[in-house]
C-alpha cells in the first residue's frame, strides 16, 4: 500500500513534477511541503534513530530510497512532511513497518480513534487518502487502513519490503488491483489477498467514491525498531 498512509497530524502534502501521485515518486528537497508539520519532529526523529541504526549515512539512504539527500535532511530536521509514496519508499530502504517511522513505540490500554479527529495521508492530487486504524504511537506487526479512491483515479504501490502482505475488502464501490502484471476486479465486498514484495496498483473504474478496508502485515523479523537487514 502507498504507503501506503494523511494522517491528521500529517496534513495534506503538495508535490513537485519530481513526485508524481502514480508512477514515479521520487522526491525533492523542495519538492514536497505540509500544512499541519505537528507530526514532523517526531517522524524526523525516527528517521535519525533508525538510519543511525543500520549506520546509513543520509547519502547512502537516498541512494537506496530514491528520496533526496535535502529532503530526507529536511524531515530529519523536523522541517519536511514527505508525501504518502515517499515515506513508504523510505520504510521500504530501512526496512521498517509504516508505523515505525511515524510514531514512537508504546504501550496502553484500549484506544478509541474517533473518525472526526482521524489521521489521514493523501497522495499529490488528493485522490487516493488512508487512514490507520490503530494507534501510531506502538509498533505492530499487522495494520488496518481504510482507503479512498476517487473516481477514475489510481495510485501504484512500489514493492514492500519482504514479507509483507496485503489483505483488502472493497466496502463501497469498484476497485480493479495489478499486482505484479495481474488485474483483479473487484466488486462491493469483493475480498483480495497477496503478497505486496510486488509492484501494485489500485484503481477505481467506477463513477463514485470506493472504500476500501486493508489489514498488512509484517514478516516475523518485524520488531521494535521494524526490519532490520545486516549492510552489504
Amino acid at each position: 500500500m502507498p504507503p501506503p498512509a494523511r494522517p491528521a497530524a500529517l496534513g495534506s502534502t503538495t508535490k513537485g513534477d519530481g513526485d508524481r501521485a502514480a508512477g514515479d515518486h521520487g522526491a525533492g528537497a523542495s519538492a514536497e511541503t505540509t500544512r499541519t508539520p505537528s507530526v514532523a519532529p517526531r517522524l524526523g526523529a525516527n528517521l535519525r534513530r533508525l538510519r543511525y541504526r543500520r549506520g546509513l549515512s543520509l547519502e547512502r539512504l537516498a541512494g537506496r530510497s530514491g528520496v533526496s539527500r535535502a529532503m530526507l535532511s529536511q524531515i530529519e530536521l523536523g522541517k519536511s512532511v514527505p508525501t504518502i509514496n515517499s515515506l513508504w519508499k523510505i520504510a521500504r530502504a530501512l526496512e521498517v513497518t509504516f508505523s515505525a517511522l511515524i510514531g514512537p513505540a508504546g504501550e496502553g490500554t484500549p484506544v478509541l480513534l474517533k473518525s472526526a479527529t482521524g489521521r489521514f495521508l493523501t497522495n499529490t492530487g488528493a485522490t487516493f487518502s488512508s487512514r490507520p486504524l490503530f494507534p501510531i504511537d506502538r509498533r505492530h506487526r499487522a495494520e488496518f487502513y481504510e482507503l479512498r479512491i476517487k473516481a477514475g483515479c489510481e495510485e501504484r504501490a512500489q514493492a514492500h519490503i519482504a514479507g509483507t502482505f496485503e489483505n483488502l475488502v472493497v466496502a463501497v464501490g469498484r476497485l480493479e488491483m495489478t499486482v505484479d502484471g495481474f488485474t483483479y476486479p473487484l466488486e462491493c465486498g469483493d475480498a483480495l489477498f497477496f503478497n505486496a514484495e510486488v509492484t501494485h496498483t489500485y484503481r477505481n473504474p467506477g463513477t463514485t467514491e470506493a472504500v476500501v478496508y486493508l489489514v498488512m502485515t509484517y514478516g516475523e523479523g518485524a520488531s521494535e525498531s521494524g526490519f532490520s537487514l545486516p549492510e552489504p
